[in-house]
């Protein structure tokens, strides 16, 4: 098994870092800075030497540089790499271009999860996504594989479209949930929480099983009343959400034909009325 140096005790390098030495691999090293960082390698990486980066990269036949985005770049061509070492790294939003000009083979493996940096995280049931040169692909799905994971494959040229997929299914979420919270606080919900788990959680169910087609509510029933009533009770970026996505919900239930175009007209002409975020005159 290749030897693993870690450069960064982030949340996503610890977690990785630990999951591949549970796997089997050996963790050589890994540098960390911060205190926090260092806090974080002690409870996570507990046998893990705490090294210098290049005394990490000399160690290494793979290099995880878990480092934020905007710092990958210096970092990596800071290091001692060698042709025969691999140097990877875990941003969503970058691929081989940071790791451009090194002697190393670059690899970009992003795991599209969340990490607390407190636990071990379990990883497998992430799909890893990853790229590379055809002279990496081996090592990065035997890698992949020890962890009990998945890999897909993209292309450098699509990594900002995949990396958006991603924040705007996650990221958004948590927008559009924040925003839900505060209305229902505002109609006298105690908790909004408890009150949509059941709710959210069979819909994300539904959805991740049946796309849109999951998709039920006044908009899929035609009731304009009902969204129009909504939007009166909304204000500010909130409206302006709502009606947006309300919006991209007409367009997905005329197009598979469960709405018909005279009620999506009567929708558009409601929702027009709230695309600056103002509730109308």
């Amino acid at each position: 098994m290749e030897r693993i140096g870690l450069i960064g005790a982030g949340r996503a390098g610890t977690a990785v870092g630990a999951a591949l030495a549970a796997a089997g691999y050996p963790l050589v090293a890994v540098s960390a800075r911060s205190s926090a960082s260092r806090d974080r390698a002690a409870r996570l990486l507990p046998h893990v030497p705490v090294l210098t980066p290049d005394e990490v990269t000399g160690r290494a036949d793979v290099v995880l540089v878990a480092v934020p985005d905007d710092a990958i770049a210096a970092v990596a061509h800071g290091l001692p790499l060698t042709t025969d070492q691999y140097v990877v790294h875990l941003s969503g939003a970058h691929g081989l271009s940071p790791l451009q000009g090194l002697a190393a083979t670059p690899v970009a493996l992003h795991p599209p999860m969340t990490f607390t940096g407190v636990d071990a995280v379990e990883l497998q049931d992430v799909v890893f996504t990853a790229t590379a040169p055809d002279a990496a692909r081996d090592v990065v799905e035997r890698l992949v594989k020890a962890l009990g994971a998945q890999v897909q494959w993209v292309a450098e040229e699509e990594r900002a479209r995949y990396h958006a997929g991603l924040v705007h299914a996650a990221n958004h979420l948590t927008t559009l949930l924040a925003q839900a919270f505060a209305v229902l606080e505002e109609a006298g919900v105690a908790n909004p929480s408890a009150t949509l788990r059941p709710l959210l959680t069979a819909t994300l169910d539904n959805t991740l099983r049946s796309g849109h087609h999951a998709l039920t509510g006044p908009i899929v029933r035609g009731d304009v009343d009902t969204v129009a009533a909504h939007l009166a009770g909304l204000h500010g970026r909130t409206a302006s959400t709502y009606a947006e996505l309300a919006r991209a919900t007409v367009d997905l239930v005329v197009a598979d034909g469960r709405l018909d175009a005279g009620t999506a007209a009567r929708f558009g002409e409601v929702l027009e009325r709230y695309r600056t975020g103002e509730a109308p005159r």
